[in-house]
């Protein structure tokens, strides 16, 4: 069965409002097969988004769903929530789960489609920057009271940048693909800057920073905007929604939107920290969470950047290393090129850090 067939038969295992008429495919994530199924209904047609949850990376789905499903529930429903910032709402199950397990055990989910919104891949324009660096701000102090138990840690050391870099170390003195003698120049670049990768995992475990309830892969393409007005209206992709800390999202931030070239840009000429870009992300998300982070937070923004950058480029260079068993990718050497991109913004957010910080203190200043 073809996976567009399958997904159709998957889609009628929801509680729909009408006849599906379309399933097919859609976007190029990284990790989770997604679909759009049409269905008509009373008032027209309606569009779903229907994903099967990747469970060689989430190896515990329920759990994934169960925070899933919290955390949709507490945005929606909190007090504070506004009507420009919307939330994921999960479509239940004919049985009123919030999934559908098929008979191969692949667990899917379903959400009414969020029309008239577009993703970008890259930040174009300081705006966009910081109409992000708000709605992920947004994300976090609406969750910053989501009542106990707390989330499930479905990933366990997501972002201890110190245990990947020894996983790393791992992967290569295996070297089960022979794809190490290539790659030398950029395994010495990470064993170089190793010694700081355990910086803020040190801070969390002395108390030094707080654990909080994140997004943990907080990347422009995880904002819906508006399709009119640049106007950020949605956080998706809430796979890694878990305990963490506050600073991690705001690095990926850093990696994903202050850099006007693609995360797999093989020219690396064009890869370079914008400062422009990085104030109106920084402006957007210390105005939006000031209330909430503390001081040491906000002291570790610009390091979490740099450590967040350098963690992805160990992780995609990792996975080349290993096979491309983790990443989907387009082309033989995709990992590689991505890797090297992220060296290439770390070596540009180090050299730029003394200004990075003095943009974050101006920043903080701001009425």
């Amino acid at each position: 069965m073809s996976g567009s067939k399958a997904a159709a038969s998957v889609a009628a295992r929801f509680r729909l409002p009408g006849e599906i008429v379309v399933v097919e495919p859609h976007g190029r994530g990284h990790i989770n097969d997604s679909y759009i199924v049409v269905v008509t209904a009373d008032v027209g047609r309606r569009r779903y988004l229907l994903q099967r949850i990747n469970d060689h990376v989430f190896r515990q789905p329920a759990e994934v769903m169960q925070n899933i499903q919290r955390v949709t529930t507490h945005i929606t429903n909190h007090p504070s929530a506004s009507e420009q910032q919307k939330s994921l709402v999960l479509v239940p199950a004919n049985d009123g789960r919030p999934f559908y397990t098929d008979y191969c055990g692949g667990y899917w989910r379903m959400y009414p489609f969020i029309e008239r919104t577009r993703v970008f891949e890259t930040v174009g324009a300081p705006a966009i920057a910081e109409q992000a660096g708000r709605a992920f701000g947004r994300f976090q102090v609406l969750l910053a009271d989501l009542p106990a138990p707390p989330l499930e840690e479905t990933l366990p050391g997501f972002h201890d940048t110190g245990n990947r870099a020894s996983a790393f170390r791992e992967a290569i003195a295996a070297d089960t693909q022979r794809r190490v003698a290539a790659v030398r120049t950029e395994v010495a670049f990470v064993e170089q800057r190793s010694g700081e990768c355990g910086r803020l995992a040190d801070l969390l475990w002395k108390g030094a920073l707080p654990e909080r309830v994140v997004h943990n892969d907080a990347k422009i393409s995880n904002v819906l905007f508006d399709a009119e007005g640049d106007v950020a209206v949605c956080i998706v992709d809430l796979d890694t929604v878990m305990p963490g800390l506050a600073v991690h999202d705001f690095g990926d931030m850093v990696r994903s939107m202050t850099c006007r070239a693609a995360e797999d840009e093989p020219d690396l000429s064009c890869v370079r920290v914008d400062l422009e870009l990085f104030e109106a992300l920084a402006r957007g998300y210390v105005l939006e969470t000031r209330s909430v982070l503390t001081d040491r937070e906000l002291d570790e923004l610009v390091h979490a950047g740099w450590q967040i950058t350098l963690e992805q480029g160990v992780r995609f260079l990792m996975d080349y290393v290993q096979g491309d068993v983790y990443y989907k990718t387009q082309r033989s050497e995709h990992n590689l090129e991505r890797a090297r991109t992220q060296f290439k913004l770390v070596e540009s957010l180090e050299a730029h850090e003394r200004e990075l910080n003095e943009i974050v203190q101006r920043v903080r200043c701001e009425g």
